[in-house]
């Protein structure tokens, strides 16, 4: 019997030899990768600046670079919100009738006693020379009850009259002297009543509003005008609670309102913490003596508590958050490269844009400061010359390291 030698299909083999090149490839390739990542630093496979062990580096202008140096920083209370006359007085009518005249109009510098307006006064005025006939007939009446009583007297004492008649005398006197006192308050009204017919500002300062123009019949206690004073200005301010113990009248506020600047000062401070907001209303005064500052005008201004003279300073750019409650720190140029430096953050001044380091740099340090792409410890710097371009080495693209080129603890 002839045997016949088994023949496996050669497509067969060629599709197995090709799976089993296909694995080992797969399982040398995760071989690499996990040599790789453990052998890299801060920069990616192969240690800084990204595959193959290769430094990255980052090419940064003039403007990316900045030197601390000394600054005076002010430690102070942000405050916003309206000025507000210091003064505003409702000028209201006094009587029921008719307006004859006014004298003034809106935005009209007056005096405290400038005639404003005048009330129709024919009925007032006649009851006021009734009132003033009235008081010097009583008068007359309470002269002629005294002359009476002395001759009753001196009768009684020659013993000519009873004792009654000198009573009836004294009482006689008594009664003229009450209608008299009658009479005279009566005058004091309608004299009031005359001069209530003049609306006089109460106040010196600027009429805001008029309500009321010539014949117009208005009742008692309807208002006429609203007279401001404009010469001090005030501000009611919402300050947190916290910040609010360090805030003490007396104390400069610089504020930025109408597009100047201008100082002021504390006046006031609430004794109580509001309980929705938890926060103490602060009220400031501000000086506007020449009326440049009108009424009403928004103002963003600071209470200044404290001045530290010589305060290291950075632009408040170049500071960097730490990761999970790590301190903050910056990116150090030294020696051509990326070093980071961990530091000790003090005040804040928003106006100036800087932050006080209270530790961790010196004056002669140079930080990068602004988005100048990815950076990490060890990278190397390059300096664009005249028109020179801010770019990424070979570390990666936009300047950055290579994957994974993030400086520890940044984000």
């Amino acid at each position: 019997m002839t045997h016949r030698p088994i023949r496996m299909p050669v497509h067969r083999t060629l599709r197995l030899t090709s799976s089993a090149a296909l694995a080992a490839a797969l399982a040398l390739s995760a071989c690499s990768k996990k040599g790789g990542d453990s052998a890299g630093g801060p920069g990616g496979p192969g240690g800084p600046g990204g595959p193959g062990g290769r430094s990255a580096s980052v090419t940064l202008a003039e403007k990316d670079v900045a030197t601390p140096r000394l600054a005076s920083l002010e430690d102070a209370v942000p405050v916003t919100g309206t000025l507000d006359p210091l003064e505003r007085a409702e000028i209201r009518a006094r009587l029921e009738g008719d307006v004859d005249g006014v004298y003034v109009r809106e935005g009209q510098p007056v005096r405290a006693g400038t005639l404003l307006a005048r009330f129709r006064a024919n009925e007032q005025a006649g009851e006021n020379q009734s009132a003033r006939a009235e008081l010097a007939s009583t008068r007359s009446v309470l002269s002629t009850a005294q002359w009476n009583l002395e001759q009753t007297r001196d009768l009684y004492r020659q013993g000519a009259v009873p004792e009654r008649d000198v009573r009836l005398a004294e009482q006689e006197v008594a009664a003229a002297r009450a209608r008299v006192a009658a009479s005279d308050a009566r005058l004091r009204t309608t004299s009031q009543t005359v001069a209530d017919t003049r609306v006089l500002s109460t106040v010196s300062g600027i009429v805001e509003k008029r309500m009321v123009n010539p014949g117009e019949h208005v009742s008692r206690g309807a208002s006429l005008f609203t007279v401001v004073r404009g010469d001090v200005l005030e501000l009611a301010a919402a300050v947190p609670e916290r910040a609010a113990a360090t805030v003490q009248p007396g104390q400069v506020v610089r504020f930025s309102a109408g597009g100047r600047t201008i100082e002021g000062r504390v006046a006031r401070v609430a004794p109580s913490v509001d309980p929705a907001s938890r926060a103490v209303t602060v009220y400031v005064q501000v000086p506007n003596r020449d009326g440049s500052l009108r009424a009403g005008t928004f103002a963003t201004g600071r209470i200044v508590s404290r001045v530290i003279e010589n305060a290291l300073v950075v632009p408040a750019s170049a500071l960097r958050e730490g990761r999970e409650g790590a301190p903050p720190f910056v990116y150090r140029v030294a020696g051509g490269k990326i070093e980071v430096a961990q530091v000790t953050q003090g005040l804040v001044d928003e106006a100036q844009g800087v932050v006080q380091i209270v530790s961790g740099l010196n004056p002669g340090d140079r930080v990068v400061v602004g988005n100048v792409g990815m950076l990490g410890e060890g990278m190397q710097v390059r300096m664009a010359g005249a028109g020179g371009r801010r770019g990424g080495g070979r570390g990666g693209p936009g300047g950055g390291a290579g994957p994974g080129g993030g400086a520890p603890g940044a984000r």
